[in-house]
């Protein structure tokens, strides 16, 4: 029999595909009669194919998006702050809850490289999980004590993206 115990995943890097890889983990997870939520830190209220998609999984996934959107899409860095509270708060009490079986916390290093959140605080939750309750950290600049002690750490980087070359994003592909 497998090894049930939870697991700490870490995507992070420059590259594209963090939240792409959670969102493969979780439909995994959702075949595998789990359930799973995903937190969005920074991501604001847009129509995005993942959401779309996940609001046909439910109850089995369910996604919270708590972002105001990109800082740097705007200078109002205390809503920032706030929003990203908040949704620490609420991923928090989901991860001590046990009801889901995967946590996924997207764009949450950012949060935390940000300074909106502190990185001992997310650690502590993290160790203070149900030992089941497996969680993702999608985003750029993981934290040193985050990468640490996760399980499994996927560094992803750009080695060439079409938005550099002045291309817009693309539905169904970033979004």
């Amino acid at each position: 029999m497998a090894d049930q115990s939870g697991r700490i995943l870490v995507n992070t890097g420059d590259g594209k595909g963090k939240t792409t890889a959670a969102l493969g983990v979780a439909l995994r997870a959702v075949g595998q009669g789990m359930r799973v939520l995903m937190v969005q830190f920074l991501k604001g209220n847009w129509s995005t194919g993942e959401i779309k998609a996940i609001q046909r999984l439910e109850p089995e996934m369910t996604a919270v998006r708590m972002g105001k959107g990109f800082t740097w899409e705007h200078d109002n860095l205390d809503e920032d702050r706030a929003a990203a509270l908040a949704a620490w708060e609420y991923s928090r009490q989901a991860l001590a809850s046990g009801q889901y079986d995967v946590v996924i916390l997207d764009e949450i290093n950012y949060a935390i490289h940000y300074g909106f959140l502190d990185a001992a605080a997310v650690v502590a939750a993290l160790k203070a999980r149900p030992p089941q309750v497996h969680v993702i950290l999608t985003g750029n600049h993981a934290h040193r004590d985050i990468i640490a002690l996760a399980d499994t750490v996927t560094d992803m980087q750009m080695v060439k993206h079409a938005f550099r070359e002045g291309t817009r994003a693309v539905r169904g592909i970033e979004y």
